[in-house]
């Protein structure tokens, strides 16, 4: 096996190894970001991304919640929305994520933790952790963004009924240019109504 296989597959491990502890300690994370991952991957398809572009893309999109597991329970999963101390505390993981994945120190590693980092930036600035804007945020942030937007609302939680699907859009296309992409908002619409994403597509 070449060196640059073997640190490919090194990689890969790594992404399975921290979502199997997602999914021990969070349930609902590990499945949001398993739709996440597919839906990510089909924009990255759509849009002409290289193999392994594709890759840094899925497993960060895999992984953009991982630093979930260092927020206390009581905030996690709490079951009323999240007050101010709370949103503090959560906003956190992006930053803990990436660096637990950078600590791998390989190239791979670092790409995936730049996804994971800044998967909540948004479009005009107003994001977190670094407030990028535009086209500063990295590209494959910004197609987990948009994805990630609409399986939150997709989904029912505790505190929080799920949306219809036509209500979803409507939302995301009103914050389409502040929060999210545009463009990268306008693929997402073509892929989510694909018949092969229709798994993933809200009632």
């Amino acid at each position: 096996m070449s060196e640059a296989v073997s640190k490919h597959s090194g990689v890969l491990h790594l992404g399975k190894v921290f979502a199997d502890a997602l999914r021990m300690r969070d349930a609902y994370t590990r499945l949001h970001s398993d739709r996440v991952m597919a839906l990510s991957h089909g924009i990255g398809l759509d849009i002409g991304l290289t193999r392994q572009e594709l890759d840094a893309l899925e497993l960060g999109a895999c992984l953009h919640d991982i630093g979930k597991i260092v927020v206390p329970d009581a905030v996690l999963m709490k079951p009323t929305r999240l007050d101010a101390d709370d949103r503090a505390i959560m906003q956190v993981h992006p930053e803990v994520g990436a660096n637990l994945i950078a600590a791998y120190a390989h190239n791979e590693a670092n790409k995936v933790a730049q996804v994971v980092r800044h998967h909540h930036e948004w479009f005009d600035g107003s994001g977190y952790p670094d407030r990028l804007a535009g086209e500063a945020i990295p590209l494959l942030s910004r197609i987990v963004t948009v994805v990630d937007n609409y399986d939150a609302m997709a989904v029912r939680r505790v505190y929080q009924e799920a949306r219809p699907h036509d209500e979803i859009l409507r939302i995301m296309e009103s914050e389409s240019g502040s929060k999210l992409d545009s463009e990268l908002f306008q693929r997402f619409v073509k892929v989510i109504h694909d018949p092969g994403y229709a798994e993933f597509k809200a009632s």
